[in-house]
């Protein structure tokens, strides 16, 4: 055997083990080193379990033991096999020798989290010492603020609050137009001068369980604050005592410190007052329409009675009114939505639900609900506003409430300065110019036919947007609150046409395939037109046959050129360009240039009466959709405020409108070019004279229910409405026989007034001419026709009403025949027949009733959705 395999001598007593045991120098095997070895301090314990000293020269303070030992003592060491991520490595810098489980969190904290002694997920879920540690501190932290809330706070004085300040109201020069709001009609009541009625009605409304709850609604407070951190819509308390304490601060903003404010003083004030004392502040301190703050005031401004001297009946209206004055005053109130029919409809459903609600809530017995059968009837409202300073008011406040977003009773609170765009010396030219046609053509006091009538104008500038003036009414200290400058409901009529020749142009019809449509392109004028649709078959009635256009009378005028048409504002033309344009183009022009959606002729929006002006936007809008025209296409939205100042601070969001181009400059100017015609030898003529550069376009309605003139120059654009109204029902009447007139037309009593204020507007005015219009579009039916007979007299068409009646033109009077200055039969210049005196294009003014079944002539549809021609074939409608 070879020497190097030879074993070495066995020491004695032990085997193998003992001579690695008595070897001097470390072990040549593979097991750890003895405790010490390695020379580490860690390792030296002193003299082994025999008490021997042998491995004292080397460190070891003892023998070692088995091999667990051993590696654990190298680990200990050197790191052994398993050692700790050095820092920077990604490593964990606590982790423990042996399995790698981090080392556990030190007991002695102040808050055990992460959790000492719990390893994984453990570590994280908190005791619940820790849970019932946080709840009652913060428990204690919120009834510490609460604490200090309540004592920062005060009840507040309803005899020293709500003193709504006032609001002032500024013209366009600067100076002070008048001042409205604040506390100018408010007394203080007893408890025991509030009917028992009211007080069951308001808490029946309002706050079923007003006499049992603790002031304050926590759950809708949280819904209010998370609904405001959101960004959503604001929300008020929803309890009586919640509502007399907003009542009470003047600030009337949505904030979260207010709601906290609010929420603090509900608690105070819910435990120092009675619920008595709680209602009757809150019933001295809201607002209830008519400018009265209190129940006294209301008591008096709606009935003349003091609140003690209330009916069930008259209380249960009060307490409707709470919901918000501006939408449940039957007046009206600010906005497209408070007219005063919707008003009064939503102040019924009110009352009517209010009375079943206290049935509901044991506050009314069966027998006495029976008893309450009839809406109250309301006293008339009065105002201190003279003139038109009630209307502008209106407008303004309105605009203001659009752009911040403030509810009208919320204005009312007062502090603002309002600087608005109407400018002092145009406004009352324009009310002189309606007050001297009123006054020489009407006499209400002798016939019957003479009452009732209502005009309405306004002026925008086509360069900005800002009305300059209106004509609203008589004025509120007169009993009249409808603004006629701004109403909603009277057909515009013929005034309608130039917007459907503005889609024929920059449109095109489905005949030119999307090329513009020229002005001079030909269409058949003849009366009782069959209408066909873009297909060429005939649009049929409502009886299966086809429908006939109805002109003013029965001339045979062929082919014409559509300039031709609206100089003499023939219907049929138009009734059959806004089939071949498609009516939705129409509308597209319509809301482009201003018009408001919601005033276009919903029963008739496909029919064809509906290019004949069956839409009723109001007078302001009107004005401004033809200031377009004036600024060659460019449209401002109109606007009545430039200013607005709160507690020193100007508000944002009332910059001037921008403009836009509504549509090809060209093509506004290929119109103005046609209704300066339309003066020059239309129905339009008799302000031919005014001496400046006019356009313009009459409009009548069939059994003149309404008559409009609107035309412009490059300074002012006006529009100037006539219509007569049924104050019972709210009707529109036929103005026949008014002021001795056999027919009332757009181009005599409207055109008279626009005449008469435009030549004072504008009489130190730059004038400056119409931009020259290029020929545009496409010229189609070219084709000769005989021209008019000249001895016939040229009339407007009016667009037809639902029960339609032929009106033939008139013959022109005799020298023996007595000429009323107003007729449209006079020409003021000449004493003879006017050439263009009735404008008879389409629905002017007033609302249409339903349409006649008959299809054999033309109706305004006002209504039923049955209009003339049906509805419309083709896809373009």
């Amino acid at each position: 055997m070879s020497e190097h395999r030879r074993k070495p001598p066995q020491p004695q007593g032990g085997g193998r083990a003992g001579a690695r045991r008595g070897q001097p120098g470390p072990s040549s095997g593979r097991r750890a080193a003895p405790r010490g070895a390695t020379g580490s301090p860690s390792g030296s314990y002193g003299p082994d379990q025999h008490g021997s000293d042998a491995y004292a020269s080397t460190g070891e303070g003892r023998s070692y033991g088995g091999r667990a030992e051993t590696r654990r003592a190298a680990q200990r060491s050197t790191g052994g096999r398993r050692r700790g991520a050095e820092p920077g490595r990604g490593g964990r810098s606590n982790a423990p020798a042996g399995r790698g489980r981090s080392t556990a969190p030190a007991r002695n904290r102040l808050i055990d989290y992460p959790r000492a002694a719990k390893y994984g997920w453990r570590r994280w879920v908190p005791s619940w010492k820790l849970v019932a540690g946080m709840f009652i501190g913060f428990m204690g932290s919120m009834v510490a603020v609460a604490g200090i809330g309540y004592a920062m706070v005060s009840v507040p004085n309803p005899n020293q609050t709500a003193l709504a300040q006032n609001n002032v109201f500024y013209w366009a020069d600067g100076s002070q137009m008048a001042a409205t709001g604040g506390q100018t009609n408010r007394q203080i009541v007893t408890n025991a001068e509030i009917p028992k009625a009211m007080k069951n009605a308001v808490v029946a409304a309002e706050n079923a369980s007003f006499y049992t709850d603790k002031g304050v609604d926590p759950m809708g407070i949280a819904r209010a604050l998370a609904n405001m951190a959101r960004g959503g819509q604001t929300q008020g308390g929803s309890t009586i005592t919640q509502q007399f304490v907003k009542n009470t601060y003047l600030s009337q903003e949505q904030t979260l410190s207010r709601k906290f404010k609010e929420l603090f003083i509900s608690i105070k004030v819910g435990s120092q007052l009675s619920k008595d004392d709680i209602l009757a502040g809150y019933l001295n301190t809201a607002y209830y329409g008519r400018n009265a703050y209190g129940i006294q005031a209301a008591a008096q401004a709606y009935f003349g009675v003091d609140a003690k001297d209330l009916s069930t009946e008259q209380c249960v209206f009060l307490a409707s009114l709470l919901k918000g004055p501006n939408l449940y005053n039957p007046d009206g109130g600010v906005g497209a939505n408070a007219t005063p029919e919707a008003n009064t409809a939503r102040a019924k459903e009110r009352w009517n639900w209010i009375l079943d609600r206290m049935v509901e809530v044991d506050r009314l017995s069966p027998a006495e609900r029976a008893d309450v059968k009839e809406f109250p009837k309301l006293k008339q409202k009065t105002s201190s506003l003279t003139g038109q300073t009630g209307y502008l008011i209106d407008i303004a406040k309105d605009y203001v409430a659009k752009k911040t977003g403030l509810t009208p009773e919320q204005l009312e609170q007062g502090g603002y300065r309002i600087y608005t765009t109407f400018d002092k010396t145009r406004v009352k030219e324009l009310e002189a110019a309606v007050k001297k046609t009123q006054k020489g053509f009407l006499h209400p006091d002798k016939e019957e036919k003479d009452k009732f009538v209502q005009f309405g104008a306004s002026s925008v500038d086509p360069k900005s947007g800002a009305i300059v003036a209106l004509y609203g009414g008589e004025g509120y200290d007169k009993g009249h609150y409808t603004n006629n400058a701004n109403t909603q409901g009277v057909p515009v009529g013929s005034t309608w046409k130039p917007i459907v020749l503005a889609a024929a142009m920059e449109y095109g019809t489905y005949q030119t395939a999307g090329e513009p449509l020229s002005p001079m392109a030909k269409y058949n004028g003849d009366d009782l037109l069959v209408i066909r649709n873009q297909q060429g078959e005939p649009i049929m009635g409502a009886d299966g046959k086809p429908f006939r256009q109805k002109n003013e009378g029965p001339r045979a005028w062929g082919m014409i050129t559509l300039k031709k048409a609206m100089e003499q504002s023939i219907n049929s033309p138009f009734a059959q360009l806004g089939v071949d344009v498609g009516l939705s183009k129409t509308r597209e022009v319509a809301k482009s240039i201003g018009i408001l959606p919601e005033s276009f002729d919903k029963a008739n929006l496909n029919n064809v009466s509906f290019s004949l002006g069956t839409s009723t936007p109001s007078a302001i809008r009107m004005a401004d959709a033809y200031a377009t025209f004036a600024a060659s296409g460019e449209h401002y939205e109109p606007y009545s405020v430039v200013k607005v100042i709160k507690d020193g601070q100007e508000l944002p969001k009332f910059e001037a409108p921008k403009g836009s181009q509504a549509m090809e400059a060209n093509v506004a100017d290929n119109v103005t070019n046609v209704l300066e015609n339309v003066v020059k030898n239309g129905t339009a003529k008799k302000i031919a004279d005014i001496g400046f550069p006019t356009a313009g376009k009459t409009g009548t309605t069939d059994k003149n229910k309404s008559a409009w003139f609107v035309g412009y120059t490059r300074e002012l654009s006006t529009a100037v409405t006539l219509f007569r109204t049924d104050p019972a029902e709210g009707k529109l009447l036929s103005m026949n026989g008014t002021g001795g007139v056999e027919s009332i037309h757009g181009g005599d009593i409207p055109a008279q007034i626009w005449k008469d204020y435009m030549s004072k507007a504008l009489k130190n005015a730059d004038h400056e001419p119409f931009p020259e219009a290029t020929p545009l579009g496409k010229i189609i039916n070219d084709t000769p026709s005989p021209s008019p007979t000249p001895t016939e007299t040229v009339v407007e068409s009016p667009t037809p009403t639902p029960t339609p009646s032929e009106t033939l033109t008139s013959p022109s009077p005799t020298p023996s025949q007595t000429c009323n200055g107003w007729s449209w039969k006079c020409d003021p210049t000449t004493g003879g027949t006017t050439t263009g005196g009735t404008t008879t294009g389409g629905t002017d003014g007033g609302v249409s009733s339903s349409p006649s079944p008959s299809p054999s002539v033309s109706s305004s549809g006002g209504g039923k959705g049955n209009g003339p021609g049906g509805f419309l074939g083709g896809t373009s409608g």
